[in-house]
């Protein structure tokens, strides 16, 4: 037999699986129906028709009630899942002595006792400590977490053994920090753990030993491979940001920054003072001038240091500064060559 040919511009069939359901009495279009949850019931609301019944209820399988919110009851019948930064299968049962009077007390100090691993209690006292370091320094949760999975690593180790923690965390969350391309230098993680600089630097070198063995065991995001020095050009855009510097400034500090290792005009200075001369040249470029001093207080160098560095690259003004930033997308003269002063 030969094909029914279709005419031109009809579309093919199609089962339609759209589910519409609507009164048969009432017989509206949209139907105003409600589903009676106590009762599992779809009725029509106009009617009172049942169209459905045995309605499966997708909601919750629990019922608050106000009474029993007084306390802040979580109506959960689930726990929170397990901790993968702790040991264990963490299945344990915990005994509540909060309105329990003192048998209830004493039967939980007896199961702390028993079943408390020490192990646990190290790590959360650890994880607890980096987390306010973290909070401290305004890092991102991504550090803060990173961080407490390398004090893992390093603590089921056992390689530093004896090693004070509070030198190892330093040290850990310096590490973190560069994996992640996060600039923070060994004066503000002293500043903020009490740790000298000098143990710091000691503590990071036997870490990063320890740490280049088990690159292949970091499943994590962060950059494994990068723990070398903060370049000076992340430094100088967080500080431009800390002393209210525009966008000019900044990004022209931030190139200037990268073009100095090029052009070598700051070969053996460290990447602080490199950033705090870039940001004082750059700010004299575009005549937004900020002082010596107060670029000191906020980088943490001397003025001297920072007018040392500025004469070396004032030197090489020529090779460093490009013409695209003396003028911005409009063309407007936004800055001059002649706005720095002479050492």
């Amino acid at each position: 037999m030969a094909a029914i040919a279709e005419k031109p511009g009809d579309e093919p069939w199609q089962d339609n699986l759209n589910e519409h359901l609507i009164c048969p009495d009432c017989k509206e279009d949209p139907p105003h129906l409600v589903e009676e949850y106590s009762s599992g019931d779809m009725v029509c609301a106009d009617c009172g028709l049942v169209l459905g019944a045995r309605i499966i209820d997708t909601h919750s399988e629990w019922r608050t009630f106000s009474n029993d919110d007084q306390n802040n009851d979580d109506p959960s019948r689930v726990g929170d899942g397990p901790n993968l930064l702790l040991n264990g299968d963490q299945l344990q049962t915990t005994i509540s002595f909060g309105d329990g009077g003192k048998t209830a007390r004493d039967l939980n100090r007896a199961q702390n006792k028993t079943t408390q691993d020490k192990t646990n209690k190290t790590l959360m006292a650890a994880y607890k400590q980096i987390g306010t370091i973290c909070d401290n320094m305004h890092l991102e949760s991504k550090v803060n977490q990173h961080a407490k999975y390398l004090f893992k690593i390093v603590h089921d180790n056992g390689s530093f053994r004896g090693k004070q923690t509070e030198n190892l965390i330093a040290g850990i969350i310096f590490i973190s920090c560069r994996q992640f391309k996060v600039g923070r230098t060994f004066r503000e993680i002293a500043t903020v753990t009490r740790v000298s600089k000098k143990e710091i630097g000691r503590v990071f070198k036997h870490l990063e030993r320890f740490f280049e063995g088990h690159n292949a065991k970091l499943d994590v995001a962060a950059d494994t491979s990068h723990t070398g020095a903060t370049s000076a050009a992340e430094l100088s855009n967080r500080y431009c940001s800390r002393l209210a510097l525009g966008n000019d400034v900044r990004m022209i500090s931030e190139k200037l920054a990268e073009k100095v290792d090029s052009v070598g005009a700051l070969d053996g200075r460290s990447p602080l003072s490199t950033a705090a001369a870039c940001i004082y040249f750059a700010c004299h470029l575009l005549n937004s001038s900020r002082s010596a001093k107060d670029i000191g207080i906020i980088v943490g160098v001397s003025d001297g240091t920072i007018r040392t560095a500025y004469k070396y690259l004032l030197e090489q003004k020529d090779k460093l500064v490009e013409a695209g930033w003396l003028v911005d997308k409009e063309g407007n003269v936004r800055g001059n060559v002649d706005n720095l002063p002479k050492p």
